[in-house]
């Protein structure tokens, strides 16, 4: 017999999504997987279906008038794998930055046991009141959630075995380095440049900086309402906002000149390089972002105008690099076949505006660069001890200055 979602029992649900979770790459870790099968998730979102509560997607309860999210029920699979970077212990003391809807902190309670501590801090009075009624409904007695800017962390309660954030960053607030406890780890969805974002684990290095022991591609609701805000807003491209692009606080050129950029001449360069169909573009992107200084964005588009040509994205939400009153967008075409006769796509950059073929060039030598030198290398994430500026993008590494700390991104 089949069963429908709807027809399915909340354990089952559950089963069904940790298969979801595990097919995806994520819950690596036993413990994180038992977590998932214990914590009831429809308990912290009971406004929403059953089935809307087990799928594998997020679960928004808070939004701004405008419709931005503030608040949410993350990803499953995104949870699973901050949970599998932290690799939290029986016993272990833990801070996470933003309370949400306190699942998180339940399957955190769930990891460290009852000998362990966790401390949710959230900057929204409602949210820790929501998240501590639903924790206390529940019968979890070894999480407290308190209210104050997550970016001072929260010194009664430290050091800390872990530091996690289910908020995005973009700095690296001194006082989570400063609560950790010798061989603390932080876990951090942290915005690299543009739209690039990747969930890293530092740990502290022999020289006193933090490097990163595990790293991977993600999203977050950023973290606002404190000193460490990682404001965003959306540049409408079109005037009709059928193409925007997202802009953030390290965009260095004026947003202004770019309304209309898209009605200005055109130029298409192919670059020659290739990805397979089930290929990650990631590592391009990161890339990218590190080595161009209006770093690479999203540039969500609605269908009307890649049916109409306006615009010929990858994909529906594109990639593009801005410039002072120009802009570059990465396209694809096919790109014929390897040697196994799989299909492969070409990487195309599309420029608008007075300079944009003067861009798009620049990008698509960067992509080519990446593709001849540092395609199959690593890449690292470092917070140096001393601030200092190493950048030589010729041996892949660049410095990225920030608020509270810089990083450094090395391909080893």
């Amino acid at each position: 017999m089949n069963l429908t979602t709807t027809d399915m029992s909340p354990e089952a649900l559950r089963e069904a999504l940790i298969g979801k979770v595990k097919d995806a790459g994520y819950a690596r870790n036993g413990a994180v997987e038992d977590a998932l099968r214990t914590v009831e998730r429809h308990h912290y979102v009971p406004d929403v279906e059953l089935a809307d509560a087990y799928a594998n997607d997020i679960v928004v309860t808070k939004r701004t008038p405008e419709g931005e999210v503030l608040s949410c029920a993350s990803q499953p699979g995104i949870v699973a794998l901050l949970l599998d970077q932290l690799c939290p212990q029986r016993g272990d003391r833990v801070l996470e930055i933003g309370a949400g809807t306190g699942y998180n902190a339940a399957l955190l309670a769930h990891l460290v046991g009852k000998e362990g501590r966790v401390t949710a801090i959230d900057v929204d009075g409602d949210i820790v009141d929501y998240a501590s009624e639903r924790l206390a409904a529940a019968g979890i007695g070894n999480v407290e959630v308190v209210l104050g800017d997550g970016a001072h962390g929260y010194e009664p309660g430290a050091p800390y075995d872990g530091i996690i954030a289910s908020v995005g960053a973009y700095g690296i607030p001194d006082k989570w380095l400063s609560q950790l406890a010798p061989g603390g780890r932080l876990v951090v969805p942290l915005r690299i440049r543009g739209s690039v974002s990747r969930s890293i684990a530092f740990e502290r290095a022999r020289d006193g900086g933090w490097r990163s022991v595990e790293h991977a591609m993600c999203g977050f609701v950023p973290l606002r309402g404190g000193i460490a805000d990682d404001p965003r807003s959306r540049i409408d491209l079109t005037g009709d906002n059928t193409v925007t692009l997202q802009s953030h606080q390290d965009q260095p050129f004026a947003p202004e000149r770019l309304t209309g950029v898209l009605d200005q001449p055109r130029s298409e360069i192919w670059t020659g390089v290739t990805f397979a169909r089930m290929e990650s573009l990631e590592w391009m992107y990161l890339w990218l972002t590190c080595a161009l200084p209006g770093g690479l964005r999203s540039m969500p588009a609605e269908q009307t105008a890649i049916d109409s040509g306006r615009i010929t994205p990858m994909f529906r939400t594109g990639m593009a690099v801005p410039g002072d009153g120009e802009l570059a967008y990465l396209a694809k075409r096919p790109g014929g076949h390897d040697s196994e006769g799989h299909e492969l796509t070409e990487t195309g950059v599309v420029g608008h505006g007075p300079h944009g073929g003067a861009l798009a060039a620049r990008v698509a030598d960067e992509i080519r660069t990446w593709d001849r030198d540092f395609r199959h290398r690593g890449a690292r994430f470092e917070i140096p001890a001393d601030g200092t500026d190493t950048s030589d993008p010729t041996r892949g590494r660049f410095f990225l200055d920030r608020p509270h700390h810089p990083i450094t991104v090395v391909w080893q």
